[in-house]
């Protein structure tokens, strides 16, 4: 009829209680030491991914270029060819660098190269061309007369815009309150 006093345990008693909070203590610090190591090798496989994305993108844009490169090579070849031919008519001649144009045509449609070349008549289009002149003419106002020089798109984007001469509208005399006409007369006499 006396209840249980937990002061009266004897200490070999208490002590299964104790080793398992000692134990949990043990098993806490080796999964938090198992967690470290797990994040340390995360960590370092991270750094070790990003150095290789690093070593691979400089190899690429190191060499993004091969292709292209080796298409050239054999308008050089070409090129050398005709600065070799040395008594070579001029039919034969014309005939090479034609081909070495070819050439060089292919070679720049398979890097995705392609040529800018407005038509007269056509819509400027400031993001395409480079207006190096502007001419009063017949043509409808901000639309092409000439190209003086063929542009180029590499993919999407102008590498080179065409430039040309685009067409400005006629001034009339009556716009124009002072026209060279007048300053040419002597309106004192």
């Amino acid at each position: 009829m006396s209840e249980p006093n937990p002061e009266s345990e004897t200490p070999q008693e208490q002590a299964p209680a104790e080793k398992s909070l000692e134990e949990l203590l043990a098993e806490a610090q080796a999964r938090i030491e198992q967690q470290r190591e797990q994040m340390m090798r995360a960590l370092a496989d991270a750094d070790n991914a990003r150095k290789r994305a690093r070593a691979e993108a400089a190899a690429l844009q190191k060499y993004a270029v091969e292709r292209l490169a080796e298409s050239l090579l054999p308008v050089a070849d070409s090129l050398e060819a005709a600065l070799g031919a040395g008594n070579a008519s001029v039919e034969a001649l014309r005939s090479g660098v034609e081909l070495t144009l070819r050439q060089l045509r292919g070679a720049l449609e398979k890097a995705s190269v392609s040529e800018i070349a407005p038509a007269p008549g056509e819509r400027f289009d400031p993001h395409r061309h480079q207006a190096v002149a502007v001419l009063e003419a017949g043509a409808e106002p901000n639309t092409i007369v000439s190209v003086m020089q063929k542009g180029y798109v590499l993919h999407d984007r102008v590498i080179r815009p065409a430039l040309v001469t685009v067409a400005k509208a006629l001034e009339s005399g009556a716009g124009n309150p002072i026209s060279e006409s007048d300053l040419n007369t002597n309106s004192g006499t």
